[in-house]
């Protein structure tokens, strides 16, 4: 085995060549699963031998005592060298161990076992047996990595790839790092603070929230980050990634939990109340229909206009009901959460709280219950900022987007005030998609934070303009990017004009006498 330092070229090369085993057997949008799970194991695996050596050597412990007292622990069945003498039904082997685990860390209950390896029609011994050879290659001790954070670096990067490499699908849960790195720096998490993300996905805004924090002034404590982290996602397969990517980047604490934020928000206090965030930050499935369902029994009989019954389904207001009260602005309609998303951020913001979150253009200026709920918001002087961003710069989706940066406690200048930012141009050519650059962020983040207007790409908008424009946020009504016409010199024309005529009765003329000579 090769112990010399591995660097993110090698290891991230090393990593996406396990993609290419498993190419032909299975869906290219379930790699992620099989690949992550086996990186997993063989980290835990290494992790835990090097763990248990620091140990013997430094306490003198015997194997056995140095085993018990490892912060992971790692059952016989779960151990890599137990799972390399398997030649047969080798991915219920795997099962087992990834079980085992989960029943000695009960942190890690549901993650693991989110994927099955025992299915022989898709993974066959064969197969699996390569993939442990592969595996085997590299160590991934602490020691043998590169830097700390190696790992978690090359697991973003196999989240973006496999993204590429799968469309729609592998998108669902991927939000471009120059997205991210956008929305932190505008929302500037701090140290000691507590950072929230209700539609976490894989954790990448988490752990650049945590990254950003750990280069200010305390923001590290030993060798901690000085946050917290919490999050939730829905889908039970996203959920073990995040979960993995938390651990790969020794966020060991991180609360990531399971559910559907909007109708069962986890994190609560023994109250039953909603736990407040000094910072939420968020990219909520876009336009994501049938949020809310209604009850089997909410059929209302009215009378018509002939006092005859007739049955009908009751305004969506009077079937949600929500314990925390989270939709005081209005309820959104069935087919577009995001304005439910935006109000659940809201109502777990603390009062000096920030929020970031980036939504489709459509929330800027979509009428009905949506726009009201807009002017309820506006009104509220909720809304510090909106900036628009390039288009096709998401996995899953061409709908252009814009980041809402809200504030429950803006400072005298900027109350009753909006920053509007057409960021629309800041990005890089791609082949499928655009990409936002440093140089982009840092052009975007230094107007924000300036507050001048800046033409044709900044403006801060008195409230009162913005009523004035119905509550529209569109951004085009406040930030205008066209070209001047060119100044016409109606006198220059004319003398051009005239000029041209007498270049023309010349030519004629000449023509005529050349056609005389020659008898025509």
């Amino acid at each position: 085995m090769n112990n010399n330092k591995l660097t993110l070229d090698t290891l991230e090369s090393w990593l996406w060549d396990s993609a290419d085993i498993l190419r032909g057997s299975i869906d290219s949008s379930d790699y992620k699963n099989y690949i992550f799970g086996l990186l997993f194991l063989k980290r835990s695996n290494d992790v835990f031998e090097e763990e248990v050596e620091n140990i013997m050597q430094r306490e003198g412990y015997s194997r056995e005592e140095a085993e018990d007292d490892t912060y992971f622990q790692l059952p016989e069945e779960s151990r890599w060298e137990t799972i390399k003498k398997h030649t047969e039904n080798i991915g219920i082997a795997l099962d087992k161990a990834f079980a085992g685990i989960e029943r000695e860390n009960t942190s890690l209950d549901g993650v693991m076992t989110a994927t099955k390896f025992g299915d022989k029609e898709k993974l066959s011994d064969e197969l699996l047996q390569r993939l442990l050879r592969h595996f085997n290659q590299h160590s991934l001790r602490n020691d043998h990595l590169e830097s700390n954070d190696l790992l978690g670096d090359a697991y973003e990067y196999l989240i973006k790839m496999f993204a590429d490499d799968a469309g729609k699908k592998g998108g669902e849960f991927y939000t471009p790092r120059g997205v991210v790195q956008l929305i932190v720096q505008l929302i500037k998490p701090e140290p000691k603070q507590k950072v929230y993300d209700p539609t976490c996905g894989s954790g990448g805004m988490l752990i650049e929230s945590a990254r950003y924090i750990a280069e200010q002034p305390n923001g590290k404590v030993g060798n901690n980050v000085n946050v917290s982290l919490f999050g939730q996602e829905k889908n039970l397969g996203t959920w073990a990634i995040g979960k993995l990517n938390m651990l790969l980047h020794n966020f060991m604490d991180a609360d990531i939990r399971k559910g559907d934020t909007l109708v069962t928000p986890q994190h609560k206090n023994e109250h039953n109340e909603l736990t407040l965030f000094d910072r939420v930050i968020a990219n909520p499935p876009f336009s994501m229909d049938g949020w809310w369902t209604p009850a089997e029994n909410s059929i209302e009989v009215k009378l018509d206009k002939n006092g005859k019954e007739k049955k009908v389904k009751p305004n969506y207001n009077k079937v949600v009901s929500d314990p925390f009260g989270r939709f005081q602005f209005g309820i959104p309609p069935r087919g577009y959460a995001d304005l439910a998303f935006l109000q659940h951020m809201i109502a777990v913001l603390k009062q000096d709280g920030k929020a970031g979150v980036v939504l489709p253009h459509g929330t800027l200026f979509r009428s009905g219950t949506e726009g009201k709920i807009r002017k309820a918001l506006l009104e509220a002087d909720l809304v510090e900022g909106i900036v628009g961003l390039p288009s096709a710069l998401f996995y899953n989706t061409g709908i252009p987007a814009s980041i809402w940066i809200i504030n429950k406690n803006k400072t005298e200048a900027q109350k009753n005030k909006v920053a509007i930012i057409d960021a629309s141009s800041d990005y890089k050519d791609g082949k499928n998609q655009n990409e936002i650059l440093p140089e982009h962020i840092t052009k975007i983040v230094n107007a924000y934070d300036d507050a001048k207007d800046v033409d044709k790409y900044m403006r801060i908008v008195e409230l009162a303009e913005i009523a004035d424009n119905d509550y529209n946020l569109n951004i085009s009504r406040f930030i205008d990017t066209s070209e001047p016409e060119p100044i016409v010199d109606i006198k220059a024309v004319h003398q051009n004009l005239a000029d041209l005529e007498a270049k023309e009765a010349d030519i004629n003329k000449k023509l005529a006498g050349f056609l005389k000579e020659l008898g025509i």
